[in-house]
């Protein structure tokens, strides 16, 4: 696997990399705390998000601690058996983020376009059921095409331009034919890919009809505002994956196409946290609450007894509080 043959910026690219992976682990669990213990998010809505951002943490973690370890030891390599692993896990996390994508438009639309009979229809039980049934296909999906790779025999020594093993470029470097694996695999992603898609796009032609017939334009401020923090993730993830099939597609630059998997599967996962946190009032009150509950823990750890005590320090979440000499 390719990350750089420069080594003047291998250190570079490993501090830049493991900084970005830290804040992707750190953003999506601080938004499955958030959720799991206050009372107020636990809804459908909040339930599909911890979600999605477990399945974030899951890609991210596929792809970027093995290229560190590239990085640090100067290895590029991977073995036959971790890289067909690695494409099944990329399909299996990637395809399930698609799905989640549009199971969280279909909760939009519900939650616009019917209100009053959005906790009839939306709840918790119907989206664990999505939520199961978007992994079964993801899982389906990955096998399907983890076994199509498995049947390819491969030469020894050969490069895959990108920093992880993606199913595409994988079935390029096959010494054996390989048109059926190319088209069944493409066939299979652009129905993963086009019917997720054609929900979303569905959902939200039916919002914006649904908004423009609102008459006051406090209420299709506050429509459009509960659909913004959705629709950036979905731009962004679909914007990256499109890059990535475009750029293999029509150009032979392998500069060009790691930088496109690198926005596909490492940008996204980190940006969503940001985008949901910093657009959502009710995620950003209970990500207060939940800094606030650290940090008055780590002061009530912290608390001297009596007589005098040297002054001590409270780590929580990477805040330090000082306590006061008695």
């Amino acid at each position: 696997m390719e990350v750089t043959e420069d080594p003047e910026l291998q250190p570079l690219l490993f501090s830049l990399f493991l900084s970005m992976y830290l804040v992707t682990i750190l953003g999506n669990l601080l938004i499955i705390l958030a959720v799991i213990t206050d009372s107020h998010l636990h809804t459908a809505m909040y339930f599909l998000l911890s979600n999605l951002s477990f399945t974030d943490i899951s890609l991210s973690t596929t792809t970027i601690p093995k290229m560190l370890l590239n990085i640090q030891t100067q290895n590029q390599s991977i073995t036959h058996t971790g890289c067909l692993t690695q494409v099944c896990l990329v399909l299996v996390f990637a395809g399930e983020e698609i799905c989640l994508l549009a199971v969280t438009a279909y909760d939009r639309y519900v939650s616009i376009c019917h209100p009053l009979r959005y906790p009839v229809i939306i709840s918790i039980r119907l989206c664990c059921l999505l939520t199961l049934l978007s992994l079964f296909i993801s899982i389906v999906d990955a096998l399907v095409q983890s076994l199509l790779v498995l049947q390819l025999s491969f030469c020894t020594d050969v490069e895959i331009p990108l920093f992880f093993c993606e199913v595409v470029q994988v079935i390029k470097l096959a010494c054996s034919d390989a048109l059926i694996n190319t088209i069944l695999t493409y066939f299979a992603s652009g129905i993963l890919g086009a019917i997720p898609l054609f929900g979303i796009i569905f959902s939200y032609a039916q919002i914006v009809s649904s908004v423009l017939r609102m008459p006051a334009a406090g209420r299709k401020h506050k429509a459009f505002s509960t659909c913004g923090s959705h629709l950036s993730v979905v731009s962004l993830f679909y914007g990256t994956s499109f890059g990535v099939y475009i750029s293999s597609a029509f150009t032979d630059s392998s500069r060009i196409t790691a930088v496109a998997s690198l926005m596909y599967t490492v940008v996204p996962q980190m940006m969503n946290p940001f985008i949901y946190s910093l657009r959502n009032r009710d995620m950003k009150g209970a990500l207060r609450k939940l800094i606030a509950s650290c940090s008055s823990s780590g002061e009530r750890q912290c608390s001297p007894g009596p007589g005098p005590v040297p002054k001590r320090f409270c780590l929580c979440l990477g805040v330090v509080h000082p306590d006061e000499e008695v």
